[in-house]
């Protein structure tokens, strides 16, 4: 499959693509075309990694109307940080970032109850941000749905079709609230505790087993899952999820993608006799459970931190990849998946990695086969240095070939799940040689 990245600049065409697969078209017909699609972020800059200051919320109640209408962030996962009552059943809503600068990914989570049955209207407002996550809502924190869109209106609308310019300023919505609370959030809840009782759940199987390999500042495990279905398989995969928090959908298919793999097809058995794989579906989770846009407890993006290794989680990775290598292991894949504005892979342009990373766009190629209905760009760097990056760090330290696996926002829920099935399947198949 051939991936073509093209902007026009005045009459000149320049290509970003996987140079590996990549073809030039005529140049009359680029003219005409425009790149379609999330076309990805650009390079991120080197950033300090030390500890900086976190602002953590204030946790309680905030009640109105005589002491009958309520909302709360004390739960894992909340984000809010404050409550104006604006008359006429309206409120406002102010939702603020850990510490600044950083990325917007503004994370909201709250829940709103009453004594008196009715409608109200919520005004959702951020802190230097625009409204990037639609809303979810559920009636006990771990069913969500996306709200009606009767009931959600976009205020001062952005321009474009990706990135938060394009997001509206300010959203509303409206909600029939009762005496039983309503969870309000950007994205689904999968705190610490619902992740590891996912992770709990599949280790009743004999071959999963779960530990913990490092602590993070506020002392949460860093837990680890090892899928492996033979004693003698030397070769490994390593899966990481969520260093930033907000980016559920990514956890979404690295589930699938978890499940299927430990899963009783006759594919799934043949390949855990030859292939170990270790997982940390949770990396950041004091980002998780505080309701972070971005950062971790040291107020540090951590997918900028596997150069200098600042942080207790890129730490407690990094010393288990190189106890395991010690220990005679292979890494032959690494994977990280995240979120973003719509899907897209960040893999390493085989410029770099030779013959070792063609894998990884024979991977994209197959999916994509698989699942023609939604196309996913693909955006290499030719870059090993610095490292910063898991991907990078993965590759240059340990000769995996590996990728960030990047769903959207707004991905549909059931796509995700087939995407990570399917992904599981496709890089079954390839590292079996089947």
């Amino acid at each position: 499959m051939r991936f073509i990245l093209a902007t026009l600049f005045i009459a000149v065409l320049v290509f970003t693509s996987c140079k590996n697969t990549a073809s030039p078209i005529a140049a009359d017909t680029a003219v005409k075309q425009k790149p379609s699609g999330y076309q990805g972020q650009q390079p991120s800059p080197i950033v300090p990694t030390v500890n900086r200051p976190v602002q953590k919320q204030w946790k309680g109640i905030w009640s109105f109307d005589d002491n009958t209408t309520f909302f709360t962030n004390d739960f894992d996962g909340a984000r809010l940080n404050g409550v104006a009552v604006d008359g006429n059943d309206h409120y406002t809503i102010w939702i603020t970032a850990e510490n600044t600068p950083i990325n917007v990914s503004p994370w909201y989570a709250f829940k709103v109850w009453t004594e008196n049955p009715r409608e109200i209207t919520i005004k959702l407002s951020y802190q230097d941000s625009r409204s990037r996550y639609y809303p979810k809502i559920s009636t006990d924190g771990i069913h969500f749905k996306p709200i009606d869109s009767t009931a959600y209106k976009p205020i001062n609308l952005g321009e474009g079709d990706f990135g938060i310019k394009a997001a509206p300023e300010f959203v509303e919505l409206t909600l029939a609230i009762k005496k039983e609370p309503i969870w309000v959030t950007a994205q689904e809840l999968y705190t610490s505790k619902r992740v590891k009782s996912w992770v709990d759940s599949l280790s009743v199987k004999p071959f999963i087993s779960n530990y913990e390999i490092g602590k993070t500042t506020e002392e949460r495990s860093m837990q680890l899952m090892e899928i492996k279905g033979d004693s003698t398989a030397k070769k490994a995969l390593m899966i990481i999820s969520r260093q930033h928090p907000p980016e559920v959908t990514g956890f979404i298919a690295m589930k699938s993608f978890i499940e299927t793999i430990s899963g009783e097809s006759a594919q799934a058995e043949k390949f855990r006799k030859n292939h170990t794989v270790f997982v940390v579906p949770l990396m950041n989770p004091d980002g998780a459970d505080n309701g972070h846009w971005r950062h971790n407890m040291g107020g540090i993006d951590l997918n900028r931190d596997w150069q200098n290794f600042n942080q207790p989680e890129t730490k407690s990775v990094r010393d288990f990849l190189n106890k395991k290598s010690s220990e005679g292991y292979e890494f032959v894949f690494g994977a990280d998946f995240h979120s973003t504005w719509d899907d897209i892979y960040y893999p390493l342009d085989t410029t770099v990695t030779g013959q070792k990373g063609k894998i990884v766009f024979d991977w994209i190629e197959n999916i994509s086969d698989r699942l023609p209905q939604k196309k996913s760009n693909v955006k290499a760097s030719d870059k090993l240095d610095p490292t910063m990056v898991s991907r990078t760090y993965f590759y240059v330290k340990h000769k995996m070939p590996a990728i960030v696996f990047e769903l959207g926002d707004d991905t549909p829920r059931p796509f995700l799940k087939e995407k990570g099935k399917v992904a599981a399947e496709e890089l079954m198949r390839l590292l079996d040689g089947d």
